[in-house]
């Protein structure tokens, strides 16, 4: 049969077949994998992260404050910084 002459469901059988055959040879060559084992456990990443974020975020507040704005970065870290801000925000909202 020529290509012209084969019918789509013909086609279509070649194809699985070939697959079929593709994955036989597949499984006979896979190698037994050994389970991988975590150099840094999946909690530690989380830690880690979250220690990441907090840093990034005080060091965007201090920027933010002591570089684009007048005060002093170490004011960041400071109660009375945060209550003024608080209150500020609370007194335009009213």
């Amino acid at each position: 049969m020529t290509e012209h002459e084969k019918t789509r469901a013909d086609i279509k059988r070649e194809r699985e077949n070939r697959r079929a055959a593709e994955e036989t040879e597949t499984h006979k060559d896979r190698k037994v994998r050994r389970p991988k084992i975590r150099i840094i456990p999946i909690w530690l990443r989380l830690l880690i992260v979250l220690m990441l974020g907090a840093a990034a975020l005080l060091g965007g507040t201090m920027i933010g404050y002591g570089v684009i704005g007048d005060g002093q970065p170490t004011d960041v870290m400071e109660w009375s910084t945060w209550q003024h801000i608080i209150d500020l925000v609370k007194k335009t909202a009213e």
